[in-house]
């Protein structure tokens, strides 16, 4: 301890040159009213001074506690927005594939009276529908932006109703009617022959506004009592 004898009078102008401190220990010497700390973060950095040792460890401690909370509040947002933003898209079964889409970019559009949209994915070679039979057809239907809120595939089996009877929404009626057995089309239907009331979101599927404009690529299966003229 005779390095430090200097240091151990308050009225001591000097500091020791060299004091040799453990790595983040606090040496503490106590004399009336003074401790000396010195505190080091490496061997041989100087840095002895005189001051209260309790406040100046209180006062570490509470910035420890200070940083770690910022640090644990840091990494719990960037988990937060990798999980939101930074993952990719969990992918969905499609009945137009990439090879389709950039296909599907030369195929021309029909529009019919009522103002429904389509284009021919792949023109079928069975029957069409007449009204009032069933038919039994695969579809995803989209949002503008491409999202999902429905889809056959994803159930395993294709969707039964009876065509032409309102049992589905006006564009997809009309849509299929004039499609063929093994057939694929996309439907631009607008918003007058989709959802006037909407649909509320599912978990992970976007809403659907009432009387907005809604996408559906549909495949014709089959349709239960006419055989198929290959």
């Amino acid at each position: 301890m005779a390095s430090f004898s200097a240091l151990l009078l308050p009225s001591a102008q000097s500091f020791a040159k060299r004091a040799w401190c453990n790595h983040y220990m606090i040496s503490k010497h106590k004399i009336p009213s003074f401790e000396i700390c010195c505190l080091a973060s490496e061997p041989g950095y100087k840095a002895v001074r005189m001051r209260n040792c309790r406040e100046d460890a209180d006062l570490i401690s509470r910035r420890s506690a200070i940083g770690l909370v910022l640090v644990m509040s840091a990494f719990g947002l960037a988990t937060t927005k990798s999980n939101g933003a930074g993952l990719p898209p969990e992918q969905k079964p499609r009945l137009c594939d990439d090879v389709c889409e950039k296909e599907l970019e030369n195929v021309p559009m029909v529009t019919t009276e009522s103002g429904l949209q389509y284009k021919d994915i792949k023109i079928g070679k069975g029957p069409s529908p007449p009204v009032g039979f069933q038919v039994a057809a695969n579809y995803v239907a989209m949002v503008q932006s491409g999202q999902i809120f429905d889809s056959s595939l994803e159930k395993g089996q294709p969707y039964i109703f009876r065509i032409g009877s309102g049992q589905v929404i006006k564009g997809l009626d009309e849509g299929i009617l004039s499609m063929k057995v093994g057939g694929k089309r996309r439907l631009y239907i607008p918003g007058s022959l989709a959802f006037p009331k909407g649909l509320n979101s599912a978990p992970g599927r976007p809403r659907v506004a009432p009387n907005s404009p809604v996408v559906f690529d549909v495949s014709l299966e089959y349709v239960p009592g006419l055989e198929a003229d290959e």
